[in-house]
């Protein structure tokens, strides 16, 4: 590729600065470069950064592939300008379920990327494992069967045939746009990196191998036989490449290495690194340009057959914008778009449904009922030039396209990418993404992204597999330090977040959702967000926002302290403090109303991770009278969830919480939990234990108190207090 690694360098940076990238093993960074040549000019070379879990680069580089293609004109043509390659090993194409799903997506509307060639580096053993029991099929490459697609097998001993090869499948790609797979037939030598001895596992094929003449000698023989090349004529062609090599490694002790910036795959021009300082633009729009946006979301085209159901959803939610309050969630979240847009970004969103949405909230595409045409209501807002929005259904699958969309948003830092799971439960078949790519990769590779994601998340009763995000998973992956509490100052400006790996947030209100997605584009960085989306909140009749909360003068906010008045103008007469996070506000609001309790103040913390420290402390130092314990046992200050114990954000809350306590109030802090006990599965699917346990959670968290001496729970159904 033509680009260099300096590790010394890295040490360096590691010892110097406070935030640094880790770096990571040379043969899992990507680049990019270019290279000109004679018949064809300039060609840039992207190398995608990969971890060792094998495949799944594969999505990745499909959706930068994608991205470059429509950064280009997005017409048919300009896919034969950008072609992706993909190199498997044998016993991981067989092998591993996330090269089907990238593969399923050839054909579907915005993944399709005209073509891919697939190279299988067939050395014939996974690892230590025979091919008979690394797959069930004849070949290796036996997965394209099922998509109709070439296959070359070709010997890697003969390289003529292998670039034969390779020219054929880049022909077939160029004229009839599908995939094509290479199987190149041979062996590793000194078995697995090179470096692992195969003979403990493969004794007779190592055997084999160590009297096989090696490629070289087979090739040069040939040519000789049939009279291509003389032996004197070999000699100087391999006299002339050692030359170049000796010269190479000479020259390697002065070399001086490009910045370690070369090592990422795509410039961000103008995007701050987490070490350099960075600005923040409003993220509140002009009321005007908003009631125009929602005017727009409401029309559509002469003639067209709208289902009688939405022609009422349609007509409230014109009421809604003439008025100017009362806006939903799903309205919320079309205005950001269209503002987005506006503004020249580019907007996409896939997911298994999310054109209509999986709980109905969405609809951006409609279809007409006599013709099935699809009106876009984002794509016709006709209030002048704007980028075009994509909302785009996807195969059943989440590890593949979260992938897919991961590369899409790194192509670019002008892009909401956005990718929402039908439930956040099923994000867990996508864990290795999270793992290795979001969560870690600038980290890594220094390789910065805005992608969103949406993960429906709130326990109503649905069972173990309709309830959770598994909000804790993606707090564990969090990099602040529960006991590092950063300059308030710099918490509120946002270096807090610019140094963070990624934000968690579970939001509250229509606008916080406005606000926390036109901030992914707003800010001189990217970082990934993990949003716990809502199921029950998209039509509760509390929560909704106004044009106001929208206006210029709003943003987002981390924290939303109490919102009834008369208790937060009141802090004095505040006996218990309640933080909580998502729908179980809404919950707890409907309570205290319902018991006229003016002394419990509820605040919500909306961005989760990295933790809010210094709006934490404010609430903590302005209901001064709530009792704060002994120390030994909590005393009013809470946390309350709806999730079990051992799920959900207590385990990441609570430390810093103390710590908040600690070394800005000088008081050791006990927080009282209240929330469902530990348990192995997310939720009941049993509807009456689900009601009694939330009934139980609202209950204990409004008017509950422990008395130590009798016990420590106020019902077998909550947590253990501490």
């Amino acid at each position: 590729m033509g680009t260099a690694y300096d590790v010394d360098a890295k040490l360096q940076e590691l010892s110097a600065q406070d935030w640094s990238s880790a770096g990571d093993v040379k043969y899992h960074l990507g680049t990019s470069n270019v290279k000109i040549y004679p018949d064809l000019g300039s060609v840039t070379l992207t190398l995608e950064a990969n971890p060792s879990h094998l495949e799944t680069v594969g999505p990745v580089a499909l959706g930068r592939v994608r991205a470059k293609q429509y950064y280009l004109g997005d017409a048919p043509e300009t896919k034969k300008r950008v072609m992706p390659v993909i190199l498997h090993g044998d016993a991981s194409f067989a092998g591993q379920g996330v090269v089907y799903e990238a593969m399923q997506l050839a054909k579907v509307e915005d993944f399709d990327v005209g073509g891919t060639i697939h190279v299988i580096v067939n050395n014939q053993v996974g690892f230590t494992t025979d091919p008979k029991s690394s797959r069930s099929t004849l070949y290796c490459s036996d997965l394209g069967k099922a998509f109709n697609i070439p296959i070359l097998h070709c010997n890697g001993d003969d390289p003529v045939a292998v670039v034969r090869a390779f020219e054929m499948a880049a022909e077939y790609r160029q004229e009839w746009g599908d995939d094509v797979i290479i199987d190149v037939v041979c062996y590793r030598r000194f078995g697995h990196n090179e470096s692992d001895n195969p003979e403990f596992t493969q004794p007779l094929l190592y055997n084999d191998i160590k009297s096989h003449r090696r490629t070289e000698e087979i090739m040069a023989a040939k040519l000789i036989e049939d009279g291509h090349a003389s032996p004197a004529e070999l000699e100087q062609i391999k006299s002339k490449v050692w030359d170049v090599f000796e010269k190479d490694y000479q020259n390697a002790g002065s070399y001086k290495p490009s910045p370690a910036t070369e090592w990422v795959a795509t410039k961000w021009e103008g995007v701050r690194s987490p070490n350099q300082l960075a600005q923040s633009k409003p993220t509140g729009l002009d009321l005007e340009l908003l009631r125009k946006i929602g005017d727009k979301l409401c029309e559509v085209p002469e003639g067209f057959k709208l289902h009688s159901a939405l022609k009422r959803i349609l007509k409230a939610k014109k009421d809604r914008i003439v008025a100017g309050e009362g806006m939903d969630w799903g309205t919320a979240e079309a205005l950001a778009f269209g503002s987005l847009l506006l503004e020249g970004n580019h907007v996409r969103i896939t997911g298994q449904d999310v054109q209509r949405g999986t709980f109905s909230h969405r609809h951006c595409i409609v279809h007409d009922q006599a013709t099935a045409d699809k009106h876009n209501f984002l794509n016709s807002l006709q209030l002048g030039p704007q980028e075009t929005f994509v909302a785009q259904n996807s195969i059943l699958s989440e590890y593949a396209v979260l992938g897919y969309e991961l590369g899409y948003s790194y192509e670019n830092p002008n892009a909401l990418v956005i990718w929402e799971a039908q439930f956040g439960d099923f994000a867990n078949t996508a864990q290795v993404m999270f793992d290795q790519f979001i969560s870690a990769g600038e980290h890594k590779w220094m390789q910065q992204s805005a992608l969103t994601m949406l993960l429906p998340h709130g326990y109503d009763g649905q069972g173990a597999e309709h309830s959770s995000c598994r909000l804790e998973r993606f707090l564990q992956m969090s990099d602040d330090d529960e006991d590092d509490v950063p300059d308030y100052a710099e918490a509120g400006s946002g270096k807090q977040i610019q140094k963070a790996n990624w934000q968690v947030m579970n939001l509250t209100t229509p606008a916080n959702y406005f606000h926390a997605i036109r901030q992914q584009l707003h800010r001189e960085f990217r970082k990934p967000l993990v949003i716990a989306a809502p199921k029950a909140l998209l039509r509760h009749k509390d929560c909704t926002s106004s044009f106001e909360d929208m206006g210029p003068d709003s943003e987002f906010q981390r924290v939303i302290p109490e919102r009834d008045p008369e208790i937060a103008n009141n802090p004095d007469q505040v006996e218990k403090l309640i933080f909580c996070t998502g729908k179980i506000y809404y919950e707890l609001l409907a309570e205290r109303r319902r018991l006229g309790l003016t002394n419990v103040a509820i605040v919500t913390v909306e961005m989760i991770a990295p933790f809010p420290f210094d709006k934490v402390r404010d609430e903590m130092q302005k209901y001064s009278k709530v009792d704060r314990g002994d120390g030994v046992h909590p005393g009013s200050i809470t946390w309350c969830q709806e999730e079990p114990k051992n799920m959900g954000a207590w385990a990441y809350v609570r430390p810093r919480m103390v710590c908040v306590a600690r070394e800005s109030l000088d008081l050791d802090l006990v927080v009282r939990y209240v929330g469902r006990r530990a348990s192995a599965a997310v939720a009941t699917g049993v509807g009456k234990i689900h009601t009694l346990e939330q009934e139980a959670v609202v209950s204990d968290a409004l008017t509950g108190t422990v008395s130590w001496q009798e016990r420590s729970r106020a019902s077998s159904l909550l947590g253990h207090q501490t």
